[in-house]
């Protein structure tokens, strides 16, 4: 099954964004390869931090980010 979520960018740790989402607070951030979200939405890289996002879940798995 397909839905949507938002997802808000905490910060960058190396390669990988640290996302909030309904199911994961600040304390248990999903991590997620910054360069995929980069390629989804056309944000650079350096600017994700901050950024409020949909993202795309399907069968439990992010499988792909939109610009609000």
């Amino acid at each position: 099954m397909t839905e949507r979520m938002p997802v808000r960018v905490l910060l960058l740790y190396g390669d990988q964004a640290e996302l909030t989402t309904p199911h994961r607070s600040g304390s248990d951030p999903e991590r997620i390869p910054a360069n995929r979200i980069a390629a989804d939405t056309g944000i650079p890289v350096t600017e994700l931090p901050g950024e409020r996002l949909t993202a795309v879940v399907d069968n439990g798995e992010l499988v792909r980010f939109e610009r609000d």
